[in-house]
């Protein structure tokens, strides 16, 4: 079962949603430890090499499954209505935040008009490099946004606990594995 149906996530959208939560989780864990790197460490460029090709890859991975959400049922949400609009307001700043995420972080790799090499794979080129304080202001933003983002991320994984342990609901376990349809 790939695509979504009206009851379960396919597994299109489970891989897509897990390898998005490590992705993240991994770069907000390596760009914080960037932070504490000295000039004469190995890892001063091999860790916004890594940064910026699974960031890139992450960006091109969250436009598909924006297209995906887009093109495929949308499983019933469990909860009451205030719950659900909760869950569908959450699901969109997640979007939200992640575009803004990578968005000022290819701003800030691409301030000064050179490209981002994709794992020496392809290179991404600068498209804008003409904000005034650019790298500075993409920093700004792109420090809170990852930020908000990890903190929004811990909502929504202590949410899909809470529906799974307290509830009783079947949240969780459609996105571990397909669930079989209901008549």
């Amino acid at each position: 079962m790939l695509t979504n149906s009206k009851n379960s996530y396919g597994w299109v959208a489970i891989i897509v949603h897990w390898l998005s939560a490590l992705a993240v989780i991994g770069l907000f864990a390596l760009g914080y430890w960037m932070l504490t790197l000295s000039y004469y460490d190995p890892w001063y460029r091999l860790g916004p090499w890594w940064h910026k090709s699974v960031g890139l890859v992450l960006l091109a991975l969250t436009l598909l499954r924006i297209v995906w959400v887009m093109l495929n049922p949308k499983p019933r949400l469990a909860g009451g209505r205030y719950e659900r609009i909760a869950a569908w307001l959450g699901h969109l700043l997640l979007y939200g935040l992640l575009l803004v995420t990578m968005i000022s972080g290819y701003l800030i790799s691409t301030a000064d008009g050179s490209s981002i090499s994709v794992f020496d794979w392809f290179e991404v080129p600068a498209v804008i490099t003409s904000i005034p304080k650019q790298e500075e202001i993409a920093g700004d933003i792109h420090w809170y946004a990852a930020l908000s983002l990890v903190i929004l991320a811990g909502v929504h994984a202590l949410a899909a606990l809470r529906h799974h342990f307290w509830d009783k609901h079947d949240t969780l376990k459609r996105m571990l594995r397909p669930q079989k349809s209901q008549s």
